[in-house]
């Protein structure tokens, strides 16, 4: 159990390379002269029957999910707190597991099938109707992401899926296709608050901007607020990227995730990004806010 703090927090930050982000959260936490400890997942080497303790909190910013998830899991067996935790990483990180949390606490999202054998496959994407998006469990920056036009396409993609024969690819996540006025909502939420959103834009279906998106301000209203903080309830909490789609039935939450990029959303926004995630990691660490 680590105790209130007396003097400055030594922080870790888990990561696989210095990226943009990674640069921008240094220069923060340096700004307040606070000591920062890189652990590099490449070389990193955790001795599980020897804990180590020398951080009072670690920020998680690896680009792999599964070096983040068991990081993550071997930190907090040792009582160390992280952003995110261990829970909310494991949720994030596999959209069943998102969009399973997401129903269970009434957050409106797309409707979703799952099913583990091609034929079955093929009669969720019927009954979804056409278009429809299949997804792999596992995976970001938009990448195997499929819109099926038609019964062809659907069998032309789960028979690929099929043949490249990784059990990532024998689970199938049938979800409908939202027809969204050539944009979507990336929303971000650190602890209990949106601080932020910015619309995507980009005449190709997949607006992601690691793919091209365009980012445009976007007003947090009290509706937009409400429904990205149950959101981030939902899955647990800490600093969170909420992705909305605009329906004509309302929004609807498509993915929140865990480890986000918003190299693209200071400027955009005119929202310290890093400093508002500074903010919160500082807190955990001075046990201000539950890890």
């Amino acid at each position: 159990m680590i105790t209130a703090l007396a003097s400055l927090p030594r922080v870790g930050m888990l990561l696989s390379r210095v990226r943009v982000e990674e640069k921008l959260l240094l220069a923060e936490l340096e700004r307040r002269h606070i000591t920062v400890e890189t652990i590099d997942d490449r070389t990193l080497v955790l001795d599980l029957s020897r804990p180590r303790r020398e951080w009072d909190v670690v920020l998680a910013r690896s680009v792999s999910h599964s070096r983040t998830l068991y990081g993550l899991r071997v930190l907090g067996g040792w009582g160390v707190p992280t952003v995110n935790r261990h829970a909310v990483v494991a949720t994030c990180g596999d959209k069943l597991l998102t969009t399973m949390a997401l129903i269970e606490h009434g957050v409106p999202t797309p409707r979703t099938q799952l099913a583990f054998t091609t034929e079955a496959a093929l009669e969720a994407v019927d009954a979804t109707g056409y278009p429809a998006v299949l997804k792999p469990v596992v995976g970001s920056w938009g990448r195997l992401l499929a819109r099926l036009n038609d019964r062809h396409a659907a069998e032309a993609v789960l028979e690929h899926r099929e043949t490249l024969g990784s059990p990532q690819h024998a689970v199938f996540y049938v979800q409908e296709h939202v027809d969204k006025p050539g944009r979507d909502i990336r929303a971000f939420v650190v602890g209990d608050e949106t601080i932020c959103a910015i619309y995507r834009h980009s005449p190709h279906w997949i607006t992601n901007t690691a793919r091209g998106g365009r980012a445009e301000n976007c007003p947090v209203t009290p509706e937009l607020d409400a429904l990205c903080r149950a959101a981030a309830r939902a899955v647990g909490g800490g600093v969170l990227a909420v992705d909305l789609l605009e329906s004509p039935q309302g929004l609807l939450v498509s993915e929140v995730n865990d480890t986000m990029e918003f190299r693209n959303s200071i400027d955009t926004t005119g929202v310290n990004i890093p400093g508002r995630i500074v903010d919160y990691v500082l807190a955990v660490a001075r046990q201000e806010v539950a890890a």
